[in-house]
């Protein structure tokens, strides 16, 4: 990377996505480290011009306060404090990323002399030489989902190395109504991709049978999707990568030394160890809202751009609970009948992201003038910029009694309709 870096040293902060965001909102790279960072790996990095030590409330470790460390001093970079006493000095964290950005400013561009460098354009360029350099003549297969991280993805290696990519979109049955084709109409059809397409649905549910645990059930879907493409790889000649569409929100939330884990990621806590590829995750540094930038200076038009996002896991972490395929087809139902009353009312590009959850619970109904005992549906629609925090949009009622009326009449096994008001945080945007 050729970008001048700041980097936020995770010194028991809560705020340290705000920081870094902040700082790359004035042009600047940034990336969190944790505390312990050594002075080599510092000087490692490439073009670091400065260090924001960010302390907060978990500044505790292994019953250990935790302290800047002699390693960074030594290291001869500019450090910055906030929240955090160093030579009796501390300043106060601002409330909001732009106060943050204005009160990094000063000690950024005046003691730290860093570039405004930061842009989509460098970083393109940037991944493309590298992957370039590193991918050489080999091939590289591509967990392609059809969502905007695999895509933006694609549309780099396509950049960078052609040919040499094959793309592979496993059905693993956990997919939304329609997906499956969709994804092969687009990237085989019109964009004329190297697209293998895998049914793999009764393999996947099968390994899921009677699992209940939400991280496990993400740790079964990412170990069984690399033995899909290990599986596909031996069918073609010089497979040595596997790429990913990795972000910096999957990192930071599967934990730090310093900051419990909010989740494991399909593409981060549920890789086996015994991985058969090398890695290609173009961009895991990136937030949510600089992929699609990055989707967006890479030409992709913007109804793939600014798609909304699905998990890797799929379905899979919104059938609360053991999975089983007829609740399973009732999730699949249900947001379809979501999507649709969204687009058909103006809302599919005015919230961010909207789906059901069907959690492995009944509730007592009424259907046909008798007792009933079926499943709840719970309506998840929220606004955010980063995946980090997440607010909940207000839904005009009677849009939501439509969905309520056209779910309860025409999905089997559904006698009740919930909506989630809850913001991240506490709650995340994903049920599991």
């Amino acid at each position: 990377m050729k970008q001048d870096m700041i980097v936020v040293l995770d010194m028991g902060s809560t705020r340290n996505t705000d920081v870094a965001r902040a700082i790359r909102s004035l042009g600047v790279y940034s990336e969190i480290c944790n505390f312990d960072v050594t002075a080599d790996e510092l000087n490692a990095m490439p073009n670091v011009r400065g260090v924001v030590a960010n302390g907060g409330p978990n500044d505790v470790v292994d019953g250990k306060k935790i302290a800047l460390s002699e390693e960074v001093k030594k290291s001869g970079l500019p450090v910055y404090t906030f929240d955090y006493a160093e030579n009796g000095r501390m300043n106060k964290m601002p409330e909001s990323d732009q106060e943050i950005a204005e009160a990094l400013r000063s000690f950024v561009f005046d003691t730290c002399k860093a570039a405004a460098n930061w842009n989509m354009e460098n970083f393109i360029a940037d991944q493309v030489e590298l992957m370039r350099r590193r991918i050489g003549d080999k091939k590289v297969l591509l967990a392609l989902s059809g969502g905007v991280d695999s895509s933006v993805v694609a549309a780099l290696l396509l950049k960078a190395v052609g040919e040499q990519l094959t793309c592979v979109h496993v059905n693993h049955g956990l997919l939304r109504k329609g997906e499956p084709e969709q994804v092969v109409k687009v990237f085989k059809d019109e964009m004329k991709a190297n697209l293998v397409y895998v049914d793999a649905t009764d393999r996947f549910l099968n390994k899921l049978a009677g699992v209940a645990d939400p991280e496990q059930k993400r740790k079964i879907i990412g170990a069984e999707f690399i033995r899909v493409f290990e599986e596909e790889a031996r069918k073609l000649d010089g497979i040595e990568f596997l790429a990913q569409g990795t972000i910096y929100p999957d990192i930071v939330e599967s934990g730090t030394k310093t900051a419990k884990m909010v989740k494991s990621h399909h593409n981060v806590g549920g890789l086996p160890e015994d991985l058969q590829f090398a890695l290609v995750e173009p961009l895991k540094m990136l937030f949510k809202d600089e992929v699609r930038a990055c989707g967006v200076a890479l030409g992709l038009p913007d109804a793939m751009v600014y798609r909304q996002p699905f998990p890797g896991p799929g379905l899979g972490v919104r059938c609360l609970g053991a999975i089983t395929r007829d609740r399973l087809e009732a999730l699949r139902e249900s947001d379809a009948i979501l999507r649709e009353e969204f687009a058909a009312n103006g809302l599919e590009g005015k919230v961010w992201q909207y789906f059901t959850v069907v959690p492995d619970f009944k509730s007592v109904g009424v259907r046909d003038n008798a007792r009933c005992y079926d499943w709840p549906v719970i309506i998840r629609a929220v606004n955010t910029v980063d995946a980090m925090t997440a607010e909940v949009p207000e839904i005009p009622f009677a849009i939501l009694r439509k969905i309520t009326d056209r779910i309860l009449s025409e999905v089997k096994g559904i006698n009740r309709v919930c909506f989630d008001l809850s913001p991240k945080p506490t709650a995340t945007i994903e049920w599991e």
